[in-house]
C-alpha cells in the first residue's frame, strides 16, 4: 500500500488562529516561519507538531518549509527536527513548498531536504527554467528528486512542458486540486503524466475557478477516480493528503479523507 502522508502545509493558518490573514498565504507562511525560527524554542514547537501528526495516526509527514525554513534552518535545527520525527515514528516523503527562483535558494532547500532524509523536494520550481543544469547538479549532489508541483498549468501538456525533457531527477508532484481549479479531470492528468509522477498531493476543491479546499468527496475533484488511476499506473510513491482551509482546523476533514482513501485503496468500498 502507498504511504499516506500528512501535508504539513495543512496547518497554513494555525499560527493565525485558523483564519487566513487578509494578506493571504504569504503572510501565513511568514508568521509560521517566524514562530518556528528561534532555536531556543524550536524543539518544543516542532515537537508539538510531530507529536500531534503522529497522534492522529500518521506515520509520514511532508515537512512544510515554513516549519523548517531553508533561509534560517541551521544544522542544529535540522538535527533537532530529524530526531523528533524519528522519535514520533514519522518518515518524510518530501520537503514541501516553493523551491525558489535562484540556484542559491534551491541549494538551501536541497540542504534541508537531504538533512531530513526526504527523497523528494516538492513544490513550484521557477528556478528550473532559469538554471536547469544547476538544479540537476544540486539534485545529484544531494541524491534528491525534484517534484515540480502544478499550479497555473491548466492541462497535462502545459505541465509536461514545464518539466522539460525526461530526467530521473525531475518529475511531477501532481496536485489534484489545482487541476480541479482549472476544470480539468485530475484522474486523466495522472494518467497523462504517469511516467513522470514522483509524488502526489491529493486534494479536493469546492468548485472550478476557485481554490477553496474541502474534504474528499465534498468538491469537484474526482478523488476516487484519481486513486483508481494511481492504481492502474502502478504508482508506488507516497500520497499526501492536502487540505488548507482558510477558516478552521483542517484535521477533522483530513482524518475523514484518510478513512475514505484507505477504504478505496483496500477495495472495501
Amino acid at each position: 500500500m502507498n504511504t499516506i502522508s500528512f501535508m504539513g502545509a495543512n496547518y497554513v493558518t494555525r499560527e493565525c488562529g485558523y483564519r487566513m490573514p487578509e494578506e493571504g498565504w504569504g503572510q501565513a507562511h511568514r508568521r509560521t516561519s517566524e514562530r518556528f525560527a528561534p532555536l531556543a524554542t524550536f524543539a518544543e514547537r516542532f515537537g508539538e507538531l510531530a507529536a500531534e501528526v503522529a497522534g492522529h495516526g500518521f506515520t509520514a509527514m511532508d515537512v512544510w518549509m515554513a516549519h523548517l525554513d531553508p533561509p534560517w534552518a541551521t544544522d542544529e535545527h535540522i538535527a533537532i527536527a530529524t530526531g523528533l520525527l524519528r522519535e514520533h515514528g514519522l518518515t518524510v516523503p518530501s520537503l514541501a513548498g516553493s523551491v525558489g527562483a535562484t540556484i542559491e535558494d534551491f541549494a538551501r532547500v536541497c540542504r534541508v531536504a537531504a538533512g531530513l532524509g526526504a527523497p523528494v523536494v516538492g513544490g513550484m520550481a521557477p528556478v528550473l527554467a532559469a538554471d536547469r543544469a544547476g538544479v540537476l547538479a544540486l539534485l545529484e549532489e544531494h541524491d534528491l528528486v525534484l517534484g515540480v508541483e502544478n499550479h497555473p498549468e491548466r492541462t497535462p501538456e502545459e505541465y509536461l512542458a514545464v518539466l522539460g525533457d525526461p530526467h530521473p531527477r525531475i518529475g511531477a508532484a501532481l496536485d489534484t486540486g489545482w487541476f480541479g481549479t482549472h476544470g480539468f479531470d485530475a484522474a486523466e492528468a495522472i494518467e497523462a503524466v504517469a511516467d513522470r509522477l514522483v509524488h502526489v498531493h491529493l486534494k479536493d476543491v469546492k468548485a472550478p475557478g476557485g481554490h477553496e479546499t474541502v474534504g474528499f468527496g465534498q468538491g469537484c475533484v474526482p478523488i476516487r477516480a484519481c486513486v483508481e488511476a494511481l492504481g492502474r499506473i502502478g504508482y508506488g510513491g507516497a500520497i499526501s493528503i492536502e487540505h488548507e482551509p482558510e477558516l478552521g482546523d483542517p484535521v477533522p476533514d483530513v482524518l475523514a479523507s484518510r478513512e475514505l482513501l484507505t477504504q478505496w485503496m483496500d477495495g472495501r468500498i
